[in-house]
């Protein structure tokens, strides 16, 4: 198993782990257990240094997880969407892998789908001025 598929595998368990209820509830434990021995550590440095320490390492790593959760899930999205349009008859399969291409290329592609847009609805407006009801 390489790197990457080790890190992925450890990825997904490791999130839907942290997605569940209880996590969160032990989470709140923790913050519950530390609070109630304030007094027992008269608040002391050392005590505040637990809990702001134990907490930058687990943001610090859930930083990541998260990153690769949004990631894996925006792929398997534009892999569903790219076979949406190859399978759909009459959509351009210029579309396909779109994200990939440059700002330049993608801002052309939007600016032609706006004025699309644009031109629909103007149109839509235009039949409901002239018959009162939208087309079904």
């Amino acid at each position: 198993m390489g790197t990457t598929a080790w890190y992925s595998s450890l990825a997904k368990s490791a999130a839907h782990f942290c997605g569940r209820p209880r996590v969160f509830v032990l989470a709140v434990l923790v913050v519950a257990v530390w609070i109630v021995t304030g007094p027992v550590f008269h608040y002391s440095d050392t005590w505040q240094l637990v809990i702001n320490t134990g907490t930058t390492i687990v943001t610090f790593l859930m930083v990541f997880l998260i990153q690769n959760t949004q990631n894996r899930d925006t792929e398997a999205m534009q892999v569903k969407l790219d076979e949406l349009i190859r399978a759909t008859r009459g959509a351009h399969n210029a579309l396909l892998d779109l994200e990939e291409l440059e700002d330049d290329t993608l801002q052309a592609f939007r600016r032609r789908y706006q004025a699309l847009a644009t031109a629909a609805r103007a149109e839509l407006t235009q039949r409901l001025n002239h018959t009162g009801r939208p087309e079904p």
